[in-house]
């Protein structure tokens, strides 16, 4: 009979399996602040302005924005702490 693990048990054993598992998230890095600076903006104001309206653009530049805020909070996070 398989024991049953708690998800804090599942954690600690994805942790241990993979610790750079945000680095595999990004395909293609210097992408999105490249289409910022096309349009003279910052990645983190594009990122904003492409969240508001993302029917404007299409799917790989929303999934950009959204990894793009991602990345920014877990970097407050570290810097909290």
């Amino acid at each position: 009979m398989k024991k049953l693990r708690t998800k804090k048990e599942l954690r600690k054993i994805m942790a241990k399996k993979d610790k750079k598992w945000i680095q595999k998230a990004i395909k293609r890095p210097g992408a999105f602040t490249a289409k910022a600076k096309k349009r003279n903006m910052s990645s983190a104001k594009f990122a904003a302005k492409v969240s508001a309206n993302p029917e404007k653009y299409d799917k790989t530049t929303v999934r950009q924005a959204n990894l793009a805020k991602t990345l920014r909070k877990i970097s407050k996070k570290r810097k909290k702490k």
